[in-house]
């Protein structure tokens, strides 16, 4: 990694999402895509809560849905998930669908975690500030967008940031420079690169094509001159013999 002459490139990590939200939701006894599309009209999201012992059918209602997953922890947050009403169980959002023309979540998947045991999790990287690179004319690219890391589920990052405003031209930012929360174990290679400055690209004119065109050119233009010559040297050789 490039550093500037005034400052080392500032690598941060966001707050850690270490947040609890209630999530109420209701068993499904039915089961099937007519059920669940039925669901989806009354405003509910159908749902499978996966736990230490076998899977349960869930209706959760869509805006108690996005509630929870719109809070500051975002995506990682910790539901505490109420079937019925009775005993909460601590869970996090593990897979969701969305609807491809309205962009709603229409089904999704929960997996219940213990607080106290590690889990495995994605986190975004962003990227913040102004490259001194591209200043200078270079072009800054986002190459990894997210990173794998391990935590328990409270101190999961809700994303990570890397400040790129001394990288310049030639510089690169590598998931092994991220700096992260205490409690949290990067999964991913080190050396995967995460962001870099690079000099554009300049497109070269093809000159001897060129040259070649213009021959192709002129060669055509003369040879309906010379097709006209010979009609003509032919015609005048059928006169001579009448």
């Amino acid at each position: 990694m490039q550093l500037g002459t005034a400052r080392a490139i500032r690598l941060q990590s966001a707050a850690v999402a270490g947040e609890r939200v209630k999530l109420p939701v209701v068993e499904r006894t039915k089961l099937g895509s007519a059920e669940s599309r039925r669901l989806r009209r009354r405003g509910l999201v159908p749902g499978i809560l996966y736990g230490r012992s076998d899977p349960v059918a869930i209706s959760i209602g869509e805006r108690e849905l996005r509630a929870a997953l719109t809070t500051a922890a975002g995506s990682h947050a910790v539901l505490d998930v109420a079937i019925d009403g009775g005993r909460a169980h601590s869970a996090i959002l593990k897979d969701f669908q969305r609807d491809k023309v309205r962009g709603t979540i229409i089904h999704v998947d929960l997996q219940e975690v213990r607080l106290d045991q590690p889990i495995h999790a994605a986190v975004a990287v962003e990227l913040v500030g102004e490259a001194a690179g591209t200043k200078e004319g270079g072009v800054l690219s986002h190459v990894t967008t997210e990173v794998h890391v391990e935590a328990l589920p409270l101190e999961v990052p809700q994303h990570l940031e890397a400040d790129v405003t001394d990288l310049h031209i030639g510089g690169s930012i590598r998931v092994g420079d991220l700096a992260l929360p205490a409690g949290v174990t990067l999964l991913d290679d080190p050396e995967t690169v995460v962001a870099t400055v690079t000099t554009p690209t300049r497109v070269e004119e093809p000159e001897v094509e060129a040259v070649e065109g213009e021959e192709a050119a002129e060669a055509a233009a003369e040879a309906p001159a010379e097709g006209a010559e010979g009609a003509a040297g032919e015609g005048g050789s059928t006169e001579a013999e009448g």
